[in-house]
């Protein structure tokens, strides 16, 4: 009872607990607007942020297979997998300098075994220059490309899904044999 003393009638109270289907519809209806409005202006933010992830998913690979080289001796290979980089791609110890990965046999020492596996890029696409193939790289760290092209530098472009090198949010890799990594628009040349 002194509850409904407080109010001065029962309509105010139940307003001054909540709102009403009317006005949460309003804001609802609002929000979808917005949202509507501001969705297309996202969707070259999200391309620039999967093609800088997959350029430097591939620049963290490179570096790796580099640092996996010198330790080991030589005889890292990177190799596309299922014969395109956008597939994804792998890092393992060629232990027959044959340029191919042979089956994984754990117990074997030396093995061809993973040592590095990067699945494929979401919703971005990425080729190397002259073809497919492996780089390989031996005891100094050197690189070197066995799918054709410029056997001393490798050009990798990435680029949006469905998207051309002049795209805004292509990116260009170009790795030296050195292995020197540079990052330039898609539209610009590694030479």
């Amino acid at each position: 009872m002194s509850f409904l003393l407080s109010c001065q009638s029962a309509t105010v109270c139940r307003r001054a607990h909540g709102f009403t289907l009317i006005e949460v519809m309003v804001v609802v209806a609002t929000m979808a607007v917005l949202a509507t409005l501001a969705a297309p202006s996202f969707t070259p933010l999200m391309e620039r942020w999967r093609v800088r992830q997959a350029a430097e998913e591939l620049q963290s690979t490179l570096y790796y297979a580099r640092s996996e080289a010198i330790k080991r001796g030589g005889s890292i290979a990177i190799a596309d997998d299922s014969g395109q980089w956008s597939n994804g791609w792998k890092v393992f110890f060629d232990a027959n300098n044959n340029g191919s990965q042979d089956a994984c046999v754990p117990a074997n020492n030396p093995n061809e075994c993973d040592l590095q596996v990067t699945a494929a890029p979401s919703k971005a696409s990425v080729s190397l220059a002259g073809g497919n193939g492996t780089i390989t790289l031996d005891r100094w760290g050197m690189l070197s490309h066995s799918g054709g092209g410029d056997a001393t530098s490798m050009d990798f472009l990435i680029v949006p899904e469905g998207k051309s090198a002049n795209d805004t949010s292509a990116t260009r890799l170009c790795a030296g044999q050195g292995g020197r990594i540079v990052q330039k628009k898609g539209s610009e040349s590694c030479l």
